[in-house]
């Protein structure tokens, strides 16, 4: 006997529909909470997944647009602190000149025995000197104390073509009297005197005026060299030359800086000199500011201080272009290697301060790269962290014992490190005019106080708890 499907059960036609129907809504039908379940359910699903296609499809693109940003402004924020840095050290240094005496002499002071500058002065001297002193009168003279001598006619006659041969021995004559002051130690003394007492000719000449050993016209910084041309005549009556004590007091000029543009600089100059002492620590803090923007910092560091070394070298550049165009703008009659001996003096803090700050920026950069995971930084690392520990562990050997010492170190190692780099960077900021020397020198020893910790560091930490063994 077959067996058939069971008959419907007549509860279940009047309970409905069967659940497996559908609806015209499309939802599988069931009992009515059975229906809301499921209702609710697909809402709650359709919720989720349009949550989830939401994330999947926005989340990385903000993401992304969130490091486009920080990367964006990471990298404006280097970009102008190494304009900044530019600007930060020729206002330290026209700050400098405008205000520290000491600093103005030292940077003008060597021009006294600057052989291109002693023999313009030479030259000018000379030429101010024999313009007081009347040739013709000479001549004369010779004439009146040969006829009272009863010189013969043609001896006579000889006197009158002497104007030629007197003016040339004594332009030798006051020449080599000039030379044998200019290169004496008075005329340093002189020289650094006027200069000190004419501290404020840059400043003169940029609010165009001067006044006493100092002044500014046309254009150009003068130094009254009057006080030689008083010791020329000294010693040219002392050697016999009696028309010499007829010479009057002469005021003539040498020209330490001549420049049509000094009006125009003036307001540039003024400004460096206001923001001087600020603009070195805003450039600083703007580039701290990119580098903590940044998403991988330690490249941020890395490109930060790459960036203040190429202002460093574009603005060594820019110094040496200046000097040509400066040299081939000089007023007529001014000595051009004279002229170029003062430029070099002038800019020769300014050079130094150039120097370094690129090598500081340098040695930033190959820092922060060496503490980063490329494998060169790792190896170098590696190496000398061998090397330090191969001789700890021969002074062990031999006796020597770090004890707590060495386990403060393992523990506070970290702090260490940063204690040493603060204290380098406070020597750095705080000393007036740091050079290459004493940068390289800051990094020497700062490279040999962190040898001195990983020598120190034995790996012994007491705080640490040991884990049993297995």
């Amino acid at each position: 006997m077959t067996s058939g499907p069971p008959p419907p059960d007549p509860d279940k036609n009047s309970a409905g529909p069967d659940k497996n129907s559908s609806g015209p809504s499309g939802d599988s039908a069931g009992p009515s909470g059975d229906k809301e379940l499921s209702a609710r359910e697909r809402h709650e699903l359709d919720e989720l997944r349009h949550r989830v296609s939401a994330l999947e499809s926005g989340g990385p693109r903000a993401a992304a647009r969130h490091h486009w940003l920080r990367s964006t402004g990471s990298v404006l924020l280097i970009l102008l602190a190494s304009l900044l840095s530019l600007l930060a050290v020729v206002s330290v240094w026209a700050n400098s000149i405008v205000r520290d005496t000491d600093r103005y002499v030292a940077t003008v002071g060597p021009l006294a025995s600057n052989p291109d500058v002693q023999k313009a002065i030479t030259d000018r001297v000379t030429t101010a000197v024999l313009a007081q002193v009347d040739v013709e009168a000479l001549v004369k003279e010779l004439q009146k104390a040969a006829d009272q001598k009863g010189v013969p006619p043609n001896a006579a006659k000889l006197i009158d073509n002497l104007d030629g041969p007197i003016e040339s021995g004594l332009k030798s004559l006051v020449s080599a009297t000039v030379e044998r002051v200019v290169s004496s130690d008075a005329f340093d003394t002189v020289w650094v005197n006027a200069n000190r007492e004419a501290h404020n000719a840059l400043d003169k000449a940029l609010t165009g005026e001067a006044d006493g050993a100092v002044s500014v016209k046309d254009g150009q910084v003068t130094i009254d060299v009057g006080p030689i041309v008083a010791q020329v005549k000294d010693r040219l009556v002392s050697a016999g030359f009696q028309p010499a004590a007829l010479i009057p007091n002469v005021h003539t000029e040498f020209v330490v800086f001549a420049s049509k543009d000094v009006g125009q600089i003036k307001w540039y100059m003024r400004v460096l000199e206001i923001i001087g002492s600020w603009l070195p620590i805003i450039a600083v803090l703007i580039a701290a500011a990119g580098v903590y923007l940044a998403v991988h910092r330690r490249r941020a560091l890395i490109w930060a201080a790459l960036g203040v070394f190429a202002a460093m070298l574009l603005l060594g550049i820019t110094l040496s272009l200046l000097r040509t165009v400066y040299l081939n703008h000089l007023p007529a009659g001014m000595s051009e290697a004279a002229a170029g001996a003062v430029y070099d003096a002038l800019v020769r803090f300014l050079r130094a301060g150039v120097r370094a700050v690129g090598a500081l920026a340098l040695v930033t950069a190959i820092g922060a790269f060496l503490t980063g995971p490329a494998r060169v930084a790792v190896l170098v690392r590696t190496g000398c962290g061998k090397g330090i520990g191969a001789l700890r562990d021969v002074s062990v050997s031999a006796g020597l014992r770090l004890g707590p010492v060495g386990r403060f170190v393992h523990r506070y190692k970290r702090w260490i490190g940063w204690a040493i780099l603060v204290v380098a960077a406070i020597v750095l900021f705080t000393w007036n005019y740091p050079t290459t020397a004493v940068v390289l020198w800051t990094v020497v020893i700062v490279l040999a106080a962190l040898a001195i910790r990983e020598f120190l560091d034995t790996g012994d930490d007491d705080s640490a708890v040991p884990t049993p063994s297995a």
